[in-house]
């Protein structure tokens, strides 16, 4: 048996790249290759499949994409392990067997159940399961395992326990392997997908590979990708994936507390990088609960505002709209997208977008979009709109709960169909309010200083978690560290961007990472499925925010010590 377990990544999310299983079974060894189908607001899609045909619920991409490659993983002894059973485990390792016997192949199959709760007045409630139901699937012998709502880092986890025969006392290794699951959890985005400087990267970032992360007996890790594919892997792509989607540097897992401020980060050669130190603690004892509820019904229009007086033109819409469908649960968003004396029709529009929120669907439906359209010969100059009139929409609401681990079935179903209660922790421990990291400025500098965009010296990832977003931001180098520890405070983030002033932020530290991480909570609402916002995921919060111009330090350039494969101890 290898000392290391490879295990590679093909889809972070439900739409990934298509034929990523394909391409990462035939690009290199691999032990394991796990996909990442569920998301809060996947889970609400899948919930409503479930309405219409409650034999479905799971993600029905990966049957189509696992018939072109179950053979190959069976003919090369690579397990799979995908969280796409969704609100359905068992209906999906049943639509694989069906599948295998179409083709003609023989497969093991085990699934995890147990995470889904009761909960009368909600459309779907499921925990979020750790990672040892995965790996007494594994130790039965499946070649698929399928589960449902489990923590994304458990799809790495739960092969790692299985290899190595970890304990839920091996508290450091498990830290370590949840650090390389949530690493190679969304796909290509470790390897340039998203990433901030992408000009920088070998090919532009035009096709980046799928991730692999070489687990190894200690939980410590290389994160890598198949030779000849796209992108990189480099200290900078590696920390804007780790700050991905996190609060603060102590990240909460059902088997496992992960303290993000242990991580360190060397390059490990090309495309290579070495992931160590990681600590852990025990675990809280309650799992974190995906609640999603239908909220009603929504609508959107949106008005071209061409030229002269667009405030005036877009009070003069509001005011019609309100007079015409009443206000409540009417939102406006006026986007000053327009250029003054523009050669052309675009460059000198605004656009203003407006929205309809309701429990009934018919004053959200069609009386709402059509009010809209009959302002078309009956208002400002120049109208006109870029949607067609349509009817309403279900949007759902995201909340989050908890559970104690106790009250949970957590449960592995053997490919013999034998079934595996799976034990709670034994020993867990309090999660506490996260400790925040005020910046100390230590007053005025009287350096020299330079007006530039902030993304000349940092780079930036932003992500949504319910209705809360997080910002990280890294610095390139050790002296460009040195001054945006001191200088990006909460209150110059709420300068910067002034839709963060009104709301409660937290500000963590991370200083093996050169990087800090807001919490913005609140600024998604009730979450994405219901947001209104431009942005409605956050994503493009930290280009935002590395667009501001500031005053830089005249003596930090621009870059890094050495590109993007830095190499750091």
């Amino acid at each position: 048996m290898s000392e290391v377990l490879r295990v590679g990544n093909a889809s972070g999310f439900y739409g990934d790249r298509f034929s990523a299983w394909r391409e990462m079974l035939d690009g290199g060894e691999l032990d394991v290759l796990t996909g990442d189908y569920l998301a809060e607001l996947t889970m609400l899609i899948l919930g409503r499949d479930r309405m219409r045909d409650p034999g479905l619920g799971y993600a029905k991409t990966f049957l189509r994409q696992l018939e072109g490659c179950l053979g190959t993983a069976l003919d090369r002894g690579v397990a799979l392990v995908t969280n796409a059973g969704g609100l359905n485990p068992a209906g999906l390792a049943a639509a694989i067997r069906a599948l295998a016997d179409r083709l003609g192949l023989s497969v093991r199959i085990g699934y995890v159940e147990g995470d889904a709760l009761a909960r009368p007045d909600a459309l779907t409630a499921n925990a979020y399961l750790g990672a040892f139901g995965i790996a007494a699937c594994l130790d039965a012998g499946a070649d698929v395992v399928v589960t449902g709502r489990v923590t994304d880092a458990s799809l790495v986890v739960g092969p790692a326990i299985a290899r190595f025969g970890w304990g839920r006392e091996d508290l450091d290794a498990l830290a370590g392997a949840t650090v390389a699951g949530h690493l190679i959890e969304c796909g290509a985005q470790v390897t340039g997908g998203n990433f901030s400087f992408f000009t920088e990267l070998p090919d532009g970032g035009h096709r980046p590979g799928f991730p692999i992360a070489e687990v190894h007996p200690d939980g410590s890790s290389v994160l890598t990708k198949h030779a000849g594919t796209g992108g990189a892997v480099t200290v900078e792509t590696v920390t804007a994936q780790l700050l991905y989607e996190v609060g603060g540097p102590a990240y909460l897992g059902p088997d496992v507390v992960t303290r993000l401020d242990t991580v360190v980060l060397g390059q490990d050669g090309p495309d290579r990088v070495r992931v160590s130190g990681v600590r852990g603690t025990p675990p809280p004892d309650a799992f974190k609960v995906g609640v999603n509820n239908l909220g009603g019904f929504r609508n959107s229009m949106t008005f071209v505002l061409c030229g002269l007086d667009i405030p005036a033109k877009a009070a003069l819409v509001r005011a019609q709209l309100e007079e015409a469908v009443g206000k409540e649960g009417l939102e406006f968003t006026l986007a000053r997208t327009d250029h003054p004396d523009a050669a052309d029709t675009e460059a000198a529009s605004g656009l203003l977008h407006v929205h309809l929120r309701d429990g009934d669907k018919a004053r959200a439906g069609r009386a709402f979009s059509a009010a809209a359209v009959e302002l078309a010969l009956a208002s400002y100059p120049g109208c006109t709109l870029t949607t067609l009139p349509g009817d309403a929409t279900p949007y759902g609401v995201f909340t989050a709960d908890a559970v104690p681990q106790e009250a949970v079935a957590h449960v592995a179903v053997l490919p013999d169909g034998t079934r595996v209660p799976i034990a709670p922790p034994t020993v867990t421990g309090l999660a506490g309010p996260p400790v925040q990291h005020p910046a100390s400025t230590g007053g005025p500098s009287l350096q020299p200083t330079r007006r530039a965009p902030l993304g000349e010296l940092v780079g930036a990832r932003s992500g949504d978690k319910g209705g809360d977003a997080n910002l990280g931001v890294w610095a390139r180098t050790d002296a460009t560290w040195a001054w945006l520890r001191g200088w990006l405070t909460v209150e110059r983030l709420a300068e910067l961007l002034p839709e963060t002033a009104p709301l409660t932020v937290q500000r963590h530290e991370l200083p093996n990472l050169r990087a800090v991480n807001f919490v913005i909570e609140g600024l998604l609402g009730a979450g994405v499925a219901a947001s209104t916002r431009f942005d409605p995921q956050a994503k493009a919060l930290g280009e935002l925010l590395r667009a501001q111009m500031v005053d830089l330090p005249a003596h930090l350039a621009a870059g890094p010590a050495s590109a993007v494969g830095e190499v750091r101890p």
